[in-house]
């Protein structure tokens, strides 16, 4: 998931066909029967159902929360796509091997050479153009280009510095009519008065000191105002939320049945044996509805793509190393998603793959205290646009920098996990001056005019007057603090970072600020009291571990064969990148392209994968440009 900071980009053009009327469809209205069952409803679901309705199956989408979207209507949106109609477009292209050098640089040759592994890797890179195509060509799904995107690794073989990614358009969510209601709201933690924000991020936190980003977040206010006095709503939605609209309106206009409140709680089976299988074929599930359980059988089998385990403790016990009994890890995804995917497929005989480089897609979040109104507790607030900004540094629990702050969020939580090998719930602080606070806020914190109060008083941030006095407050040793902020500040005076580099990789300085004064863009000196602090601890995205699969996203059993009539999507398969986090996206590109694949093979309509690592794409598969390249 790139950082909300990414710039927006040119849109992808409408589709010629007219839109077709939506289907009305009782929510309620559980049928016995249908060709493919999608348990969950994000990305890798929604393709998956989008697709397969396309080729002819009749689809069922069963959501257990009250609204769709999963974990992706929280996202970014962003989507790492090599080789895309949207970048070839615009004359940015690369060979089919370009991808695979990148690849190889961060996953390792032993990943890049495992004959299964390299299948499914290869399948995603040559299907994922086709994927983007089949949506601008039949679906209501638009994109923004990601062409000047960096990928996170700016100094491995292979890196590009753009024309890798995309990224879902502004959708307006009254298109969806009576299912406006079915889409889940964007995070309320970032999304200020309720606004979905994506590319547009920038000119909020610029507001209070350009006039024309003023002028864009006023207008966009009052327009949530309007659509809320209204609607009771905000209609444009941005990013990840804007990707679950448009696929949401897609299902249903090619009549997928979308079910919220329908939880599957088992999985049939054919006894083994049966029709030539060694292990039983999955053939439907039992599912509990607002009515009670039924039964749903499914011709051409079952999609497990219920947003993985991030708030499972008990397999997140099993395979985080820093959180030994569960809770000490904190995910920012939706609390439904609790592992119901891999429980139900292991019942089945599937088997889950743990052996990946990380089991979770890490971030850092700081913990938010919620009031009483709300049910008190907390909730985790994922730290993906600040820490790039100049102005700010992050210390560990002995206050030494530990990491390139401007990195990605996966590679800080390595760093952290580096530093302090098999602690449980290792923490850091995010740290900086009254100038940053002002200008960019920390965490949950708004900036100026917002007024800090609230949560100087619950205890969320941190304020010293002294660099000492912030130590007292964060229980860090004063002494150690002011020698590393010293040591910082002698260098970013400079604009250098001589411990970690920081802005000195295409990402960092996207993450920076391009109007900072400094020769680097990610780097000043933390100099005007008072001084701020916000407590970090593991947390995640999402999950990597998942469903062993092949090619084809078909689930595997322990002997590596195919469990007949079963497949896994998004978070509920094992990473496609094993575990490793080369771009942005590299969740929500997989999901929808094995989404893709998905349909097809239970439609009957196999993609071909190609020979692995010099066969270019076939002729027929080849997307053609969305508009003629500039």
């Amino acid at each position: 998931m790139p950082t909300p900071s990414a710039p927006s980009a040119r849109p992808s053009p409408a589709p010629t066909t007219a839109s077709k009327p939506l289907p009305t469809v009782s929510p309620t209205a559980t049928p016995e029967s249908c060709d493919l069952l999608v348990i969950g409803s994000g990305a890798g679901a929604l393709s998956t159902a989008v697709t397969a309705a396309h080729l002819g199956l009749k689809v069922v989408v069963i959501e257990k929360a009250p609204v769709l979207g999963g974990t992706t209507a929280w996202s970014g949106g962003w989507m790492w796509i090599p080789r895309n109609p949207l970048a070839v477009a615009a004359g940015i292209t690369e060979d089919a091997d370009g991808p695979r050098r990148y690849l190889r640089a961060i996953l390792g040759d032993a990943v890049m050479n495992h004959p299964a592994q390299r299948r499914r890797l290869e399948a995603f890179l040559h299907h994922g153009p086709a994927m983007v195509q089949f949506h601008l060509n039949h679906t209501a799904l638009r994109f923004v280009d990601g062409n000047s995107i960096p990928d996170f690794h700016g100094r491995a073989e292979g890196a590009r510095t753009g024309g890798r990614s995309v990224c879902a358009a502004p959708f307006d969510a009254a298109r969806l009519g009576a299912d406006w209601s079915l889409l889940r709201p964007p995070l309320p933690l970032v999304a200020w008065l309720g606004l979905s924000i994506g590319g547009d991020l920038r000119h909020f936190l610029r507001a209070n000191r350009a006039l024309d980003s003023a002028w864009y977040v006023g207008r966009r206010v009052l327009r949530q105002w309007w659509d809320r006095a209204v609607h009771g709503q905000g209609r444009q939605r941005m990013a990840g939320n804007a990707l679950v609209g448009a696929l949401l309106l897609s299902a249903r206009q090619a009549g997928v049945t979308l079910l919220p409140r329908h939880a599957a709680v088992g999985l049939l089976t054919e006894p083994p044996g049966q029709a030539g299988e060694v292990g039983g074929r999955v053939t439907g599930a039992r599912v509990l509805t607002p009515q009670g359980e039924r039964v749903l059988h499914a011709r051409c089998g079952v999609v497990c793509a219920a947003g993985g385990f991030p708030h499972d403790l008990a397999r997140k016990a099993a395979l985080f190393a820093h959180a030994p009994t569960g809770a000490e890890h904190h995910s920012a995804a939706p609390a439904t998603n609790t592992g119901d995917g891999l429980r139900l497929a292991e019942a089945a005989g599937a088997t889950v793959d743990t052996a990946l480089a990380d089991a979770g897609a890490w971030c850092p979040v700081s913990l938010v205290p919620l009031p009483a109104a709300q049910g008190g507790g907390v909730q985790a607030f994922p730290h993906l646009a600040e820490r790039g900004k100049p102005g700010l540094i992050a210390v560990d629990a002995q206050a030494q920098r530990f990491v390139d702050e401007a990195g990605n969020y996966h590679s800080v939580m390595r760093a952290l996990f580096a530093r302090h090998p098999g602690a449980a719930a290792p923490h850091a602080w995010l740290l900086c001056d009254a100038r940053f606070i002002r200008r960019w806020g920390l965490g949950v914190v708004r900036p100026w005019p917002f007024p800090h109060r609230r949560w100087l008083a619950n205890g969320y941030l941190k304020r010293g007057r002294t660099l000492a006095e912030l130590a007292a407050a964060c229980g860090l040793d004063p002494l150690a603090l002011a020698a590393t902020v010293a040591r910082y500040n002698a260098g970013a005076e400079r604009g250098e970072d001589p411990d970690f580099g920081r802005g000195s990789t295409p990402y960092d300085r996207l993450q920076g600020d391009a109007e900072h004064p400094g020769p680097n863009p990610c780097v000043a000196p933390l100099v005007q009291a008072p001084f701020y602090a916000v407590r970090i601890v593991p947390g995640s995205l999402g999950t990597f571990a998942g469903l062993a699969g092949n090619e084809h996203g078909q689930v595997l059993r322990p002997d590596g064969q195919p469990l007949p009539g079963l497949y896994a999507a998004g978070n509920d398969a094992a990473s496609v990148m094993r575990g490793h986090y080369p771009s942005g996206g590299i969740t929500l590109g997989p999901a929808m392209t094995f989404g893709y694949l998905i349909a097809h093979h239970a439609a009957g309509q196999p993609l071909p994968t190609p020979a692995w690592p010099d066969a270019e794409p076939e002729p027929e598969a080849t997307p053609k440009p969305v508009w003629p390249a500039a």
